[in-house]
């Protein structure tokens, strides 16, 4: 009876508030990675664009998101993620294997970065590891979602949430095998769609 009444309690807890326990490992581990990332920014020798035409922009961003990719590694930090209406502002991690996923939010590698104008997939935790996306529903159209890398900024404010992936997301070739529950979609004019996903369907399992 006791361990039943228990075991309710604690389902409670993480359903409302998020496992404490993992969230104090992300935290950790997010004070680390934001220390890491200060670094790779303070590195970065970024572009210049003197009176460049915004095509010209476009394609020099492009180039650097590319090449960012090449050279970023699994469960390293490679940016930030800013969400508003989630209360979220988490450093973004190179990668969706179990390890990264509980150091925070983070890429997939078989998709792009920002700026190269195709799909960037991230996925997080919903009721562990500081739970970045707990409350994806909330996300209403005119809501920003920024992502931040050393090359460049991109906020999108009409950000959009799905029960299930629009048709035409569930069409792009970069999506093969990366359907999942519970999407927020936020696409980014120019820049990329970028597609937020939870790594279970329901905040009573993680």
């Amino acid at each position: 009876m006791v361990c039943g009444l228990a075991a309710l309690l604690w389902t409670v807890v993480v359903w409302r508030w998020q496992d404490p326990f993992t969230a104090l490992y992300t935290k950790f581990k997010q004070d680390r990675l934001a220390h890491q990332y200060d670094r790779l920014v303070a590195r970065y020798n970024p572009p210049h664009f003197p009176h460049s035409s915004l095509a010209a922009v476009r394609r020099v961003v492009a180039r650097e998101a590319r090449g960012y990719r090449l050279e970023t590694h699994e469960g390293e930090a490679i940016g930030r993620i800013v969400v508003p209406r989630l209360h979220l502002n988490m450093v973004l991690v190179d990668g969706t294997d179990e390890g990264s996923l509980q150091k925070g939010p983070g890429r997939d590698l078989r998709t792009y970065m920002p700026g190269e104008g195709r799909l960037v997939y991230i996925a997080g935790h919903r009721t562990t590891f500081l739970a970045p996306f707990s409350h994806i529903e909330r996300l209403r159209p005119g809501d920003n979602v920024t992502l931040r890398v050393p090359y460049a900024a991109f906020t999108r404010s009409r950000a959009a949430r799905a029960a299930g992936m629009p048709p035409a997301l569930l069409r792009h070739p970069s999506l093969h095998r990366l359907r999942a529950p519970g999407q927020g979609v936020a696409p980014i004019r120019g820049a990329a769609t970028v597609l937020l996903t939870v790594t279970c369907p329901s905040r009573t399992a993680s």
